[in-house]
């Protein structure tokens, strides 16, 4: 994936300026997956990463005016993404894969990751792919080596198993990119959510001090989650004597961050906690 090239995209382009504003507003499913990503001790995800635009040095008259890179190793602190670029530029002389770069979200143009070669997210790839016959997006998706779907067809997070033969075929239930679908997906927990509360409340009983630290950012344990979408992590943290008032280095709550995010699961919970 690294030595991928980068199909060319025009930014100008209606359908590219309405896959980077899908992307901006489905980006939290990227960030809760890699929010239990980042805890897992053997990785889960085959790729995941953004896309960001720079603004090329035109020294060459043929170079484009922004060059669309994939960057990974992914952060997210509310305001801003960053992580590494993955390829070389072929514009960007100051530039080279490894850089670490970073951009306000509302400049994210695409996220992506990839579970067992399946695609999620990947909105301007999509476009790409709409535009392709046939044989040229078999091609594409060969060089890639990830199943991206049906063209005209995104979706978010992996389809519940229990679901999947049912809905599946009928709606690609969650898989849609649409505002209603998207609602419904924000309100489900993350597998990894559900199942490790058990572990999780035990660890907190155990480790009563961790409720409360700070990590070398500022940021709280609960306030990571509520960024995250992660309400049964919340839950148990409030139970434990988290503090709902606590407020980052940017001066946002954790109810700050989940309304942010729009996920109203946790908005729930904290308001519950009486968080203002």
């Amino acid at each position: 994936m690294v030595d991928q090239d980068i199909f060319p995209a025009d930014s100008e382009d209606a359908a590219m300026q309405a896959a980077f504003a899908e992307a901006r507003r489905t980006f939290k499913f990227l960030w809760r997956e890699l929010s239990w990503e980042y805890r897992r001790v053997v990785p889960g995800l085959d790729f995941a990463g953004i896309k960001l635009g720079f603004a090329t040095e035109q020294t060459d008259a043929d170079a484009p005016p922004v060059e669309h890179m994939w960057v990974g190793d992914v952060q997210f602190d509310g305001e801003t993404v960053s992580g590494t670029l993955l390829n070389d530029p072929d514009w960007i002389a100051s530039m080279q894969s490894g850089d670490r770069v970073s951009a306000p979200l509302a400049e994210l143009e695409d996220w992506m990751y990839v579970i067992g070669g399946k695609v999620y997210g990947g909105y301007t790839v999509d476009v790409l792919r709409r535009g392709m016959s046939k044989s040229e997006r078999q091609e594409h998706d060969t060089a890639w080596g990830m199943d991206f779907g049906p063209p005209g067809q995104v979706q978010v997070v992996p389809l519940p198993r229990a679901k999947a033969g049912l809905l599946g075929g009928l709606l690609g239930s969650w898989g849609s990119s649409t505002a209603a679908s998207t609602e419904d997906v924000a309100q489900q927990e993350h597998p990894m959510s559900e199942n490790m509360g058990e572990r999780m409340d035990e660890d907190l009983r155990n480790h009563p001090a961790v409720v409360h630290a700070l990590d070398d950012d500022g940021w709280s344990l609960l306030q990571r989650d509520a960024l995250a979408g992660n309400a049964t992590p919340v839950s148990l943290l409030l139970r434990h004597g988290a503090d709902p008032a606590l407020r980052n280095p940017h001066g946002r709550s954790a109810l700050d961050l989940a309304q942010q995010m729009q996920w109203p699961n946790v908005v729930k919970l904290l308001q519950g906690a009486g968080a203002v």
